[in-house]
């Protein structure tokens, strides 16, 4: 769908990259990777047309259609988040207005034997008829499951969309895209704004989008599970791997070790030479050898090899004095912003040297109990915070106590202690600033490099208890890795919020799960805290939640929570994953059914299916099939959000 051919890109004197070729094919799934600075988001950028390459041609089909999503994006707050979802359907309603202005006409008009009359009805039923097959009717019900695929309850749909953070806006943005049903889907940094549960969503939507799709993430586990193919933006060129991302980081292993075999080979041809050179070169009788051997130096090429991969670099916390036994410990802790509980009877014990993991859907609590922890806001309850605990926190808002008018090396320096002191470039190269960025000032630093600055920063203190909010989201693998290493060495306390699998999986011992007011302890890693819940992702945190039953509002006997007995509980919790299991079901029989819809439209318009009226009834059987289960979709939800209430 689009070829690439001898792209070409300058910043200054030296090429971002250059003499680039590949071809983006029907459900390719790529992974774009490189390390941060190599070109990764100009890349989309020019396939998205907005960037102009300095050479080079991007041919594209005709009549593709590309979606893409910047990790920044200037964005509206005019409408309802309703209102501006439905924006990606703009196309729809002014055919909707086309057609009322054609059936206007005909009912207005007399000349009924005209040709003109009956070449306006000709036009109305084809323009009908593709009104139909792009789903004029039953719009809204793609964009409630995408919405709520995307975190969004019923309840915020008709809320401003001035009225949430730019993380949820960028939520509708992607929401819009997706809607929109390009051949072709951009995504930059997708899962930076979405929690755990969405980010599974958007696994299976994209696994099962019929168009291509061409990613940028550093989140691992994402890309695993969504691309089939990488490729690598390294040293001004581009490696194509017909693999996943896993099967790649081996291949790129065995290409960089070929690559160092190579290097050093011809360094030791290069040495030869010069000895030659420096030998005989005041002797007369070897005049042409020597002439010889100078113009072979020039004609060799310099092997180039990958830029070096930063994670093996050891990063050891300094030592701190030893904590008490029980870092932290909560009893009966509950917070309550006005009638919203958002936790109650909140009984935890971290004891010293484990690593715990804190995840949950958005909203439900996590950063709110570590800001507790914190000190930073009132609660009810019993928080104790044991003897000599000193804590090292990071949050992204940690990145606004930085001093401004200091370099990113200095900042890191004036913390740094002993024998660190000699690995501070080391260091912030793993972490992005390597080169000319180490010089930068603070101030002249984005939101997301001053949080990998106070990230560096924290991990050169001495202390015993690490409580890290969101640590990976502005990281790239290499920097997670060196950071990963470095917390599953510490030898005090950590207590890790994050939505990264691949980052928790084989660092955290324990798991508490905050949902529907509650906090749960699970025993063991990520992977099997998913499997004691069966799920194949922690998506389903939300839908596999025990939710208390409230009283009927009617009965004459008001019971309890606490009074209800176990034979109701467990038939209420039977009715909520029967529905659960409805609503999964049906989601994924819609996802199929419309990629078999997208296949038909695309063979429709071809000049054999315009004229084969079989394709016209499939489409139409189909589109009967999903409205029927969209029908049975909403009745589900509705009953669920009933028996969740």
């Amino acid at each position: 769908m689009i070829s690439i051919e001898g792209l070409k890109v300058e910043f200054g004197a030296t090429p971002l990259f250059q003499d680039v070729s590949f071809v983006i094919n029907k459900k390719d799934r790529i992974a774009l990777v490189g390390k941060n600075g190599a070109g990764k988001s100009t890349m989309l950028k020019i396939l998205a047309g907005l960037q102009r390459p300095t050479e080079g041609t991007v041919a594209m089909q005709r009549g593709v259609s590309v979606g893409y999503l910047p990790q920044v994006m200037v964005l509206s707050d005019t409408r309802t988040v309703m209102a501006e979802a439905e924006t990606a359907f703009s196309h729809i309603f002014e055919m909707q207005k086309n057609l009322e202005r054609m059936n206007q006409e005909l009912s207005e008009r007399t000349d009924y034997e005209s040709d003109s009359y009956h070449e306006l009805i000709d036009r109305f039923t084809h323009e009908n008829d593709r009104f139909l097959m792009m789903g004029g009717t039953n719009y809204k019900g793609g964009i409630e499951r995408t919405l709520m695929g995307l975190g969004f309850s019923r309840n915020d749909f008709d809320r401003p969309t001035s009225e949430f953070s730019g993380g949820w806006r960028m939520r509708i943005e992607l929401a819009k895209i997706l809607l929109s049903r390009p051949d072709i889907l951009l995504l930059d940094e997708p899962t930076n704004h979405l929690d755990i549960e969405s980010i599974q969503w958007l696994e299976n939507f994209l696994k099962t989008s019929p168009g291509a799709v061409v990613l940028v993430s550093h989140d691992r586990a994402f890309i695993n599970n969504v691309t089939n193919r990488t490729v690598e933006i390294s040293c001004g060129h581009v490696y194509d791997y017909k693999v996943p991302y896993d099967e790649y980081v081996v291949l790129r292993k065995e290409r960089r070790e070929q690559q160092l075999r190579a290097y050093e080979n011809q360094q030791k041809e290069i040495k030869d030479t010069e000895e030659f050179i420096e030998r005989f070169r005041y002797k007369a009788t070897k005049a042409v050898q020597v002439q010889s051997r100078i113009k072979q130096l020039e004609k060799i090429v310099p092997v180039e090899i990958d830029e070096e991969d930063n994670s093996s670099l050891h990063l050891k916390f300094p030592p701190s004095v030893r904590s008490g036994n029980y870092p932290v410990i909560c009893e009966n802790v509950k917070k309550a912003y006005g009638n919203h509980v958002v936790f109650h009877d909140v009984n935890l014990t971290i004891r010293r040297g484990e690593k715990v993991a804190f995840v949950g859907k958005n909203g439900e609590g996590k950063s709110t109990l570590v800001k507790c922890i914190m000190g930073e806001i009132p609660y009810e309850g019993k928080l104790t915070i044991g003897h000599n605990v000193q804590i090292g926190y990071f949050a992204q808002n940690q990145a606004q106590l930085l001093d401004e008018g200091v370099t990113v090396f200095d900042t890191i320096d004036r913390v740094a202690k002993g024998d660190i002191r000699l690995k501070i470039r080391d260091i912030l190269g793993a972490f992005m600033f390597g080169g000319e960025a180490s010089e930068k000032k603070v101030k002249v630093l984005s939101g997301g490099e001053r949080s990998r600055l106070a990230m560096i920063r924290m991990l050169l203190e001495p202390v015993n208890l690490l409580i890290l909010d969101e640590p990976t989201n502005h990281l790239d693998m290499r920097s997670k890795d060196v950071l990963k290493s470095a917390i599953k060495e510490f030898d005090g306390t950590a207590i890790i919020v994050s939505h990264d699998r691949e980052f928790l999986d084989g660092l955290v011992t324990k798991v508490y799960e905050f949902g529907g007011g509650e906090v749960k302890e699970h025993i063991g890693g990520i992977y099997d805290f998913l499997q004691k819940k069966r799920m194949e992702s922690l998506d389903e945190l939300q839908l596999s939640q025990s939710f208390s039953v409230k009283p009927a509002e009617k009965r004459e006997e008001p019971v309890s929570d606490s009074k209800l007995s176990y034979e109701i509980r467990k038939e209420q919790n039977k009715k909520i994953r029967k529905l659960e299991k409805q609503v999964a079901d049906c989601e994924e029989q819609i996802g199929k059914l419309e990629t078999q819809v997208s296949e038909l439209e695309n063979r429709m318009t071809t000049s054999e299916g315009a004229s084969d009226m079989s394709l016209y009834e499939q489409h139409q059987q189909l589109k009967r099939q999903i409205a029927s289960l969209e029908e049975e979709w909403e009745n589900a939800l509705s009953e669920l959000d009933e028996l969740k209430k």
